[in-house]
Formats: structure tokens, C-alpha cells, sequence
């Protein structure tokens, strides 16, 4: 079930300030009397909360089947919370959400976000929730970010990271420009105000469409259902149900956040134990003996695990299985 916090006012980065936070989360377990066993799951780009709760069939719902009592998440020990990200679209203030000033969403005045923003909400939450430290933060792909900015953020909360299907600064081609002229050049943009409009739904769901389909999508659906039609309608099925709620602002906005995102210069400042897992068929963060020359300094412990699988940036939730012992590594040092 996912709840909502109101947080009030929030400085931003920037100093701006939001006159009102909202956080939409979902919790999981119980917390500990002292607060110390909370597990922060972190989602990725377009997705939210519900990667953790049954029912879906592509980003919402891949690691439900890693929670539960005596599995990786497990609920008997650990209290698992999962929030959606400032600037996303299900629930936490972002640009579908009122803005005080104007009583109608913010849309394109949305203020403009990093990834330490980000972050720092989810610590203002944690701190709302009693939580007085992570064993672990964990995510895929833009989740997989936000671990690794816990760890330069809040270094003495957490004592492990796991970054799956991510990598240490944004890809080639994420361009918030790009995002947002892909947008402008549709007739029902009317430059960010879209609202009301069920042209720019038809859009989303036909960019979802492609988008999962680059992740492998198509294989995911071919392997679970066999036939062509019925395989086709669950897949559009699946996308219309997200692009119902979307908002493309917010693929704007966290794009912008992603280019102010890189790592690679602070490695030796994570000091916790860091689990960084990439898939050989990605497309989005590939393999990079680079990347994992980088590794190098960190002076924690670290575990780097290239995932040999055809999904590709799907992988990290279709090949959940092969995720176990990573994860129990993660969350349970010797």
C-alpha cells in the first residue's frame, strides 16, 4: 500500500525553495526499536514504489519477488522502505503535483533538481519513518545512482550500496534537451502544458512502447506468453496503464538531474560496502573495463558481478533469481 508524507518546505540545492513536499512510499517490515534496520530500495527513471508490490509485468513489480520473510528483502529482519523520487510522477512533488502558488500543477516551472536533492529527501523521510540507519541502499539503473549518491551523501547512515544496471555518470544520449524536444514536437506539448490533453497519453504509450522494447521488453513477454496477439496486447496493456499516470515533465526533469550526475572523481570517498552489477547485453550502461578499472578506488569492500543475460536493462528484474546471493552478500558481511 503506498502512503504519503507531507514534509513542508524544502531548500533545494539550488536554494530554491518547494513551499510544500509530498513523499509517496511504501513500507515493508517492521522497524527495529532502535531504528537501525531499514532497508532503502531505490527505482528507477520511469518507475516507482510498486517495483516492489506483485502484479505488474515489467519495471513495476521485478523485485517483488525478492521481498518476504526469508527471502534477500527480507520482511522478518529488515524494515524495507521504498519511496517515490522528488521530481517523479507517482505521488511525491514533482511536476504533476499542485504548485501552492498557482493551484495548478507545476508542469514546466518545475524547479530544477540533482541527484543529491533527491537523496536528501528520502533522508528527510527515513528521519520522519524513526529510521536511524540503513544496512543497505539498493536500486537498478537510476535507483542504482541514487545508492551511489547515499553513499557520498550520507556516508555514516548507510553501510552498503548496490548499484545493478547503473553506472558511475549518465549515458551518452540521456539529454534533458533531447527529452524535451522529443516532447515539444508533438502538437499537444503546448510548451510543457499538456494537461488534459489525451493526445500526449497516446504518445507516452507508444514512447514506453519503444523504450521497453530497447530495454528487451519483447523478450521478456516472449518468454511468458507464447502467443503473438495476446503476447502484444499485455505488452500494450502494460504501457497504457503507465502512461496513464506519467508525466513527461517528469522524464525532463530527471533527465536534467541525471547530466549533473558523475561519480567517477569521488569513488575513494565510498567507504561502504558497494555491490555494482552491470548486464553484458545492456545497451544503456554496457560492460566498460573502464568503469571497472575505476572501481579500483574504492577502498571499501566491493563486489563487481557482470550479469551474462539477454535481457538486457531489464535484466537486474527478469533475472531476479540470480540476484539472491549478491544481495545476501549486500545485506549480511561475514
Amino acid at each position: 500500500m503506498l502512503n504519503t508524507l507531507s514534509l513542508g518546505a524544502h531548500r533545494l540545492s539550488s536554494g530554491t525553495e518547494l513551499p510544500a513536499l509530498d513523499v509517496a512510499y511504501a513500507t515493508f517490515g517492521q522497524l527495529a526499536p532502535d531504528g537501525r534496520n531499514a532497508v532503502l530500495v531505490t527505482h528507477g527513471y520511469t518507475s516507482g514504489p510498486s517495483m516492489l508490490v506483485p502484479g505488474h509485468h515489467v519495471a513495476e513489480s521485478s523485485w517483488a519477488p525478492l521481498l518476504g520473510p526469508g527471502r534477500p528483502l527480507d520482511t522478518d529482519r529488515f524494515f524495507i522502505v521504498c519511496s517515490n523520487m522528488l521530481g517523479s510522477s507517482f505521488g511525491t512533488t514533482g511536476p504533476n503535483t499542485t504548485n501552492p502558488a498557482t493551484g495548478r500543477p507545476w508542469g514546466p516551472d518545475f524547479p530544477a533538481i540533482t541527484l543529491e536533492d533527491i537523496v536528501a529527501v528520502q533522508h528527510r523521510l527515513l528521519q520522519q519513518l524513526g529510521v536511524r540507519h540503513l544496512r543497505a541502499v539498493v536500486g537498478p539503473s537510476y535507483g542504482g545512482w541514487q545508492a551511489l549518491q547515499w553513499a557520498l551523501s550520507f556516508p555514516d547512515m548507510v553501510d552498503a550500496v548496490g548499484s545493478l544496471v547503473s553506472g558511475l555518470t549518465h549515458p551518452k544520449g540521456l539529454s534533458s534537451e533531447a527529452t524535451r524536444q522529443r516532447f515539444a514536437d508533438h502538437p499537444a506539448w503546448n510548451g510543457g502544458w499538456h494537461y488534459g490533453d489525451p493526445r500526449m497519453k497516446e504518445m507516452l504509450m507508444e514512447l514506453r512502447l519503444q523504450t521497453l522494447r530497447s530495454y528487451g521488453l519483447e523478450r521478456l513477454f516472449e518468454a511468458r506468453i507464447a502467443d503473438p496477439a495476446q503476447r502484444q496486447a499485455a505488452m500494450d496493456q502494460a504501457c497504457r496503464q503507465w502512461a496513464e499516470r506519467f508525466d513527461p515533465n517528469s522524464m525532463v526533469t530527471l533527465a536534467a538531474a541525471a547530466e549533473r550526475f558523475d561519480v567517477r572523481g569521488r569513488l575513494a570517498e565510498i567507504r561502504t560496502r558497494l555491490l555494482f552489477m552491470v548486464c553484458t547485453t545492456d545497451a544503456i550502461f554496457p560492460p566498460d573495463p573502464a568503469v571497472r578499472a575505476l572501481l579500483g578506488a574504492v577502498p571499501g569492500p566491493l563486489r563487481y558481478r557482470e550479469l551474462d543475460s539477454p535481457y538486457g536493462h531489464m535484466a537486474s528484474g527478469v533475472e531476479w533469481q540470480r540476484l539472491e546471493e549478491d544481495l545476501r552478500w549486500l545485506l549480511d558481511p561475514a
